[in-house]
């Protein structure tokens, strides 16, 4: 007889709700096992059939650190098109491409940790580049659009697993992962969740990344709002995965839990279901999860929920079903359709700035194209691999002929000779190129080393002439005659041997030192490492003694044994040709002069490292006037992750695009020629000063007047502002309110002589609100294609809860009945149509503290207040900020028949509280309590008579009040 089969079991069974199917699964694995699987690589279960599964796999703009792929624009810069169509393309060309290449390389991962829909609430973070906009409604319709072709359309399977980027309220890299956001309810609210909120409830999401840093004293990995927000959004099971190294932070760092097992146990019940840490090596979070429940602080329970959460999002992509799978032989890698794509997107997201004319270039112009990056197509860290590349000068050449181009980079071509009288030298290196950084792939490309197969740099009687590239703040690039930049790699030795700068610590900038208030000796200071250059028998190196302390601190050990202890080289910059010059000559016999300036993604502004100014480097800002004077027909064009400052008024014309991927080059040449007519917008308010700036860390975006919603100085730019080289007219505005929604409609007309896009912009505004309200509030928008001559009718409808706010007294949305100006126009102050609607609306009701006391967070207005925990768990407090005096103001406190006793819940160090109310005043004295957390009540008079009243307090010394209640 032949022995039957096996039955197959009810996890391997299609026809099962994948609910049944996560269940059985679960129930058939062991404890550990379960525990392996807490892990971001998840080991495989060899007895059932599982295979290893990892969490992770960047994509914020391509497939990124895998090796090659299509690299579509930074994702700023798809925030720029304003074209969800287009962005939804893109996600589906990228999660093809994470198939195809997963096909191929088992290591890319199915689970994307993309797009980022932090807010762009300042234009100095490092990260900027990754966001989308400072709107929460730009940037919840973009990422729903790229997570929704990142997900696919099949009703069951999903193509890619996307998670967003990073949970909560971070935008700041200095001290990212020990500095607290202090986010009053209103902006929770009405700002940070808002995105996030959008994009879940839309469906295509998988899960969300905590961030680094703390939300009013709490680590965003253990953060309350993962249950009480995120998981109530969607019915769907939501994976939470832990950014990189973020588990341990909470003891190593923030010094928040005493012991790692406390740690685990407290992230893994707020809900964070795969951790991220140590590499790939799970031993240390297993044995962390097994501590924490042999000292009862989790459940099997507990583990149970976060990996049913995992299981449930490795069945929907498929895993379980390879026959049934639809996306299994979907995937499609840098096909024509995707360069085409990557082109497109390239051009929709070009802003034209400011024109008088000059553009677009007639074919016959005569073009001087200088500047730092006229030749470069930049990568940034979250990037793939190039394919294909195209810079702007290659992008002219190909549109106008290479014999009307003409290009100066305006790099400073220096020797360093050293104090024995000769030069630094690059000796030949073999012919055969080594494979670009980043070429093979890797799981953390963090840990890629730099080469040691090209002979070091040493000295000789002539030296090398390198190319200075001056970054700004003395952060310097050398570069050598064949296009390498000097580089360390672990050895200590000086190489020419990197293609571009980069790296998750920088080995290829340094600074200039100079020694002696008059000499014209200079210590070359390797940024990465902290290390003077020092010049010994073998070799250029680093010295292995730092005077003065290392600038590099992190890298400082990779490099311990750098050979010896030479002494640091003084050497004499001899300057051979100044950029300037160079930019003149060029720019003199040119028609017009299109000055390529920005940034260096890798370079001051980046993912641990924060701008610190908005202006220009100053060596660009010499280029940029240089060309200026040379020649008025200067046009900038500004290629940068970020908003910069400069003077528009003193130009022909001005442009701005992100580092636009592959297709950079031709696109903008494209958009130069007229080939295709400007229509991107700033998704971003692009300010005139760093003085209109708040502080990095001033997170309350209503307090702070910040943003287009509530900024009130004039910008350099508007959000949402880009011309065309085509006029379009507004008109017809017709509103009606209808079905709980207002719907908006009015004719849109290219007045041009060709087709063009134009992206027509929605905004209101409270007329007469009760509460601070945005100035413009971004409603909705959509980018439309006319030719020329053609009218089309647009219809917007706008549900009426867009129009509410977070009404701190209910703890709740409220729409204010009253008077709202409704906006149609081409940018946030281009307003082209208004009208005035009365909407109806829930009036505003006094606060009941007598029966319900109030939160202290739950203010009205502030000054000097930080909102911190209450608890490790939930809940906030209120503290000065910096050591200084809180002023609070809760209005419309409703006394009812009168009140003779206020109580306040109170912790922390010593101080005072001073509260008044319709006359009525009140000091408490607080001796102070053991810890932040011991709280205790205490009791004062405070004879306030019946009615409504507004409640003023003032907060002194390191305490922290959690509530206020009262007494008749």
């Amino acid at each position: 007889m032949t022995a039957s089969p096996p039955p197959t079991p009810p996890f391997r069974d299609p026809r099962l709700p994948f609910a049944k199917r996560v269940d059985d699964l679960l129930s058939r694995l062991t404890l550990d096992e379960k525990v392996s699987f807490l892990h971001q690589f998840a080991p495989a279960v060899e007895r059932l059939g599982v295979a290893a599964f990892r969490t992770g796999q960047e994509a914020l703009h391509g497939v990124a650190w895998m090796g090659p792929a299509t690299v579509f624009p930074q994702a700023v810069g798809l925030g720029a098109t304003w074209n969800p169509e287009l962005v939804h393309r893109v996600g589906e060309a990228v999660s093809r491409e994470v198939r195809a290449m997963r096909a191929r390389d088992g290591r890319v991962g199915l689970n994307v940790w993309s797009p980022t829909v932090n807010l762009l609430r300042h234009p100095l973070w490092g990260r900027n580049e990754e966001g989308y906009s400072e709107d929460p409604e730009l940037t919840s319709a973009i990422a729903t659009a790229y997570t929704r072709g990142l997900r696919g359309d099949h009703p069951v399977y999903w193509r890619t697993a996307p998670v967003l980027k990073h949970w909560l309220a971070h935008n700041n890299e200095t001290g990212r992962d020990v500095t607290s956001s202090s986010v009053r309810p209103r902006v929770l609210h009405e700002y940070d969740l808002r995105a996030f909120r959008a994009t879940v409830e839309a469906g295509a999401v998988a899960g969300v990344m905590p961030a680094y840093n703390l939300v009013n004293g709490r680590p965003n990995h253990v953060s309350p709002h993962l249950r009480e927000h995120l998981r109530t959004w969607t019915g769907e099971e939501l994976l939470v995965c832990s950014d990189a190294g973020a588990p341990s932070n909470l003891v190593d760092s923030e010094h928040y839990f005493d012991t790692h097992e406390e740690a685990t146990a407290a992230a893994l019940v707020a809900g964070v279901d795969s951790f991220t840490d140590h590499g790939t090596d799970g031993a240390p979070i297993a044995a962390r999860v097994r501590g924490a429940l042999e000292r009862g602080l989790l459940t099997e329970a507990d583990v149970d929920t976060a990996v049913r959460r995992q299981l449930s999002v490795r069945f929907r992509l498929g895993e379980f079903d390879p026959d049934d799978d639809p996306h299994a032989r979907s995937g499609a890698f840098d096909t024509p359709e995707h360069r085409e794509l990557a082109r497109r997107a390239a051009e929709e997201a070009v802003v034209l700035l400011r024109n008088d004319g000059v553009l677009p270039l007639a074919p016959d112009t005569r073009l001087a194209v200088v500047g730092l990056l006229a030749d470069e197509c930049k990568l940034d860290w979250y990037s793939g691999t190039l394919i294909h590349r195209s810079t702007p000068l290659e992008g002219l050449y190909e549109r106008f002929g290479a014999e009307r181009v003409r290009c100066a980079e305006g790099v400073d071509r220096v020797r360093l000779r050293t104090s024995a009288g000769t030069f630094l030298h690059v000796p030949p290196a073999p012919e055969a190129p080594g494979p670009a950084r980043g070429a093979q792939g890797a799981l953390d490309p963090a840990l890629l080393a730099g080469r040691t197969d090209l002979p070091p740099l040493t000295t000789d009687p002539v030296g090398t002439e390198f190319a200075l590239v001056d970054w700004g703040d003395g952060v310097l690039t050398l570069r050598a005659p064949d296009g390498r930049y000097l580089s360390v790699a672990e050895d200590g030795y000086l190489r020419a041997s990197a293609d571009q700068p980069g790296g998750w610590v920088v080995q290829e900038t340094f600074r200039l030192e100079r020694r002696g208030e008059h000499g014209t000796g200079h210590l070359l200071r390797h940024l990465g490492t902290g290390r003077p250059v020092s010049v010994a028998a073998d070799g250029v190196k680093v010295a292995a003694e730092t005077p003065g302390g290392p600038e590099g601190a992190e890298a400082a050990e990779v490099f311990a044994a750098a050979g010896g202890h030479e002494a640091a080289e003084v050497f004499e910059v001899v300057v051979t040709e100044h950029g300037t010059d160079a930019v003149r000559r060029a720019a003199a016999d040119a028609d017009v002069v299109l000055v390529v300036a920005g940034n260096d993604p890798h370079i001051r502004g980046r993912e641990t490292e924060d701008r610190t100014t908005l202006r220009l480097p100053a060596h660009q800002e010499r280029l940029l006037e240089a060309a200026r004077a040379a020649n008025p027909r200067t046009v900038l064009v500004l290629v940068s992750a970020y908003p910069y400052a400069f003077e528009p008024g003193r130009l022909a014309a001005a442009l701005w695009t992100a580092h636009g991927g592959q297709a950079a080059g031709t696109a903008l040449a494209r958009v130069l020629a007229g080939d295709v007519a400007p229509a991107g917008r700033l998704p971003q308010t692009w300010y005139a000063d760093d003085a209109d700036l708040p502080d990095l860390l001033d997170y309350d975006v209503i307090g702070g007047r910040q943003t287009y919603r509530y900024f009130e100085g004039t910008p350099l730019f508007p959000f949402g502002h880009g011309l065309s080289y085509v006029p379009f007219g507004y008109a017809d505005l017709v509103t009606a309110v209808t079905d709980g929604a207002l719907r908006v409609f009015f004719t849109l007309t290219n007045a041009g002589d060709t087709t063009a896009d134009e992206v027509a912009q929605l905004y209101a505004r409270a007329v007469e609100p009760s509460v601070p309200r945005p100035r413009r509030e971004l409603l909705a928008h959509r980018r439309v294609t006319l030719a020329p001559g053609e009218t089309r009718r647009l219809e917007f409808a706008v549900p009426l809860r867009a129009f509410a706010f977070w009404d701190v007294a209910r703890g709740d949305w409220r729409l204010e009945e009253g008077r709202y100006d409704v906006l149609v126009g081409a940018s946030s102050e281009d307003v082209r149509l208004r009208a005035t609607v009365t909407l109806d609306g829930e009036p505003a009701a006094p606060r009941p503290v007598l029966r319900r006391g109030l939160s202290a967070a739950d203010f009205d207005e502030h000054g000097g207040a930080a909102l911190v925990d209450r608890t490790k768990v939930s809940g906030d407090a209120v503290t000065p900020a910096s050591g200084g005096t809180a002023e609070l103001l809760y209005r419309a406190c409703d006394f009812s028949t009168g009140v003779r006793t206020v109580r306040l819940e109170l912790a922390g160090g010593a101080g005072t509280v001073e509260l008044s109310a319709d006359g009525a005043r009140a000091t408490v004295e607080f001796p102070g309590t053991p810890g932040p957390y011991d709280y205790t009540t205490v009791e004062a008079p405070l004879p306030v008579a019946g009615g409504t009243h507004d409640l003023r307090l003032a907060l002194r010394g390191p305490l922290r009040l959690a509530h206020v209640g009262f007494s008749a």
